[in-house]
């Protein structure tokens, strides 16, 4: 007879993904623990075996788990209506105010990636793509010019997750105010330069 998913499953699973996180990020994936995620998550190192069945299955759906919703809720976003600028400082702002709460499995993603086998990474890099070209796409609605030079647009697009990402680094506790006000400061920076200030 096959054995019954428990009602608060997800739940579970959740909760784990969570811990394990906390604990890659403080110890690093190589040197963490099936006994160290167990003693984070308050089970026993069984139960989490009854979940997953390696510390890597552990990071891969971790980092699925939030590569796939970051993807889904900035890409995802209605911005009809808005023209380009305000499209921009949309999504500017939503992925800063996304990135709370996620800074655990943030510094995981940027570290631990590599420890998954290629054709996990091609799917996980895939969700950066998208991201990238997202925006991407927007920023050169905002300068045409970009579209004729790729590699400049590139960077662009880069040097703006860069500003994201330092703030989100250094500013963890930053509520959704700071988020939104510091998001507002990388838009008027990216579309306007200095003088735009």
């Amino acid at each position: 007879m096959a054995r019954t998913i428990a009602k608060d499953h997800d739940d579970k699973r959740s909760h784990i993904l969570k811990s394990a996180a906390r604990v890659f990020a403080r110890e690093g994936f190589d040197r963490a623990s099936m006994s160290q995620l167990a003693r984070e998550c308050g089970i026993s190192k069984a139960n989490i075996y009854h979940y997953y069945d390696s510390k890597d299955a552990i990071l891969f759906d971790m980092l699925e788990t939030y590569l796939h919703q970051l993807r889904d809720a900035i890409c995802g976003l209605d911005l009809k209506g808005l023209d380009a600028q305000a499209r921009l400082r949309r999504v500017v702002q939503e992925i800063l105010v996304a990135y709370q709460g996620a800074d655990d499995e943030h510094r995981v993603q940027s570290a631990g990636l590599s420890a998954l086998p290629d054709e996990q990474q091609v799917l996980l890099r895939g969700y950066q793509r998208e991201l990238v070209v997202f925006l991407s796409d927007i920023l050169a609605e905002n300068a045409p010019a970009l579209r004729e030079d790729k590699r400049r647009l590139r960077a662009a697009t880069m040097s703006v997750f860069g500003m994201l990402n330092w703030f989100y680094m250094w500013n963890t506790d930053a509520d959704e105010a700071a988020r939104k006000d510091y998001a507002a400061l990388v838009s008027d920076l990216t579309l306007n330069g200095l003088k735009g200030l």
